[in-house]
């Protein structure tokens, strides 16, 4: 079986996590993540690291998507733990011109952190999940959508199971929602105890029925904050935090065909609280945090292929 691969790069990013991570145009960007920090670029042709611009404000806890030639947030929060603000609009990154700005206005009762995140072929941009405060409460099932073109917004029928740093997939026309915590459940009353309150099952949407079911077998290990990425039609999710206090190091593999999970090779670093995107037929995963919560934060890159 292949194993993940440690890359040797020239240069490094800044240590970061609760950060973005895409591939646009065959380079990879990290932003966002704790603190104001810059944009770092990696071009998988030279194995190399340079920096961009900051953005105007702290952004984390989001799954990016890419329209055109842009990078989209939604469902992304500002400011310090445990009582972080979900942003009122859609954040907008332009590789090609190093620039951002905001997008569409989120609805005031629609706005979320730490939510699911995907572009289906219809067009429309798909949001899944989400907490309204930070780390303290209100755990949601919201499901909605936006139009990019038109910024139109669109409440749709709730998932089964609410839930928060939490990642989304499609294959074929059905959205997996699927890892993530209820970190509401306990109303910010003990901090370590939202850490435990993760979530088995898994939760499918049917483009075509409009309809929402639960898969009979739940997760094999319950983490949140994990990076995911479909590679031949398989879900490929990475890593996460839960309970106890190391991060994960499991590759878990969905097959939608037959509805089963089957484990790949674990990380060479655990890690939680970084996406992870797909490039060159590889799943790629980078920085993060090594431990539950936000210590010791990573500034390695990782590439598997099946």
């Amino acid at each position: 079986m292949a194993s993940w691969e440690t890359i040797d790069c020239k240069g490094s990013p800044h240590a970061r996590h609760e950060n973005g991570f895409a591939e646009f145009d065959g380079k990879f960007y990290l932003f966002g993540g704790r603190r104001i920090q810059p944009v770092d670029v990696f071009d998988p042709a030279t194995n190399s690291w340079s920096h961009a611009s900051p953005p105007p404000m702290e952004i984390h806890h989001f799954q990016p998507v890419i329209i055109g030639d842009e990078l989209w947030l939604l469902g992304t929060m500002t400011g310090v733990f445990p009582r972080e603000i979900p942003l009122e609009t859609v954040y907008i990154y332009q590789p090609k011109t190093d620039s951002w700005k905001t997008g569409p206005a989120i609805p005031e009762g629609r706005r979320r952190g730490g939510a699911g995140c995907v572009l289906h072929s219809d067009g429309w941009i798909y949001v899944i999940g989400g907490i309204i405060d930070g780390h303290h409460s209100g755990t949601q099932a919201w499901f909605d959508r936006i139009h990019p073109d038109t910024g139109e917004w669109q409440i749709l029928p709730d998932a089964p199971h609410k839930r928060d740093h939490a990642p989304a997939a499609i294959v074929g026309n059905k959205l997996y929602f699927f890892g993530g915590r209820e970190t509401g459940r306990y109303d910010g009353a003990d901090y370590e105890r939202f850490f435990f309150a993760t979530i088995p099952e898994i939760d499918v949407y049917d483009f075509d029925t409009g309809e929402w079911s639960t898969l009979a077998d739940p997760i094999p290990i319950q983490t949140a904050a994990g990076g995911a990425g479909v590679i031949d039609g398989k879900i490929h999710y990475v890593g996460g935090e839960a309970g106890r206090p190391e991060a994960f190091t499991e590759l878990q593999i969905f097959d939608p065909a037959t509805d089963s999970w089957q484990f790949g090779p674990p990380l060479n670093r655990a890690r939680h609280g970084t996406n992870a995107c797909v490039f060159d037929s590889s799943l790629w995963i980078a920085v993060g945090s090594g431990a539950r919560g936000g210590e010791p934060e990573l500034t390695s890159l990782e590439r598997y292929t099946p």
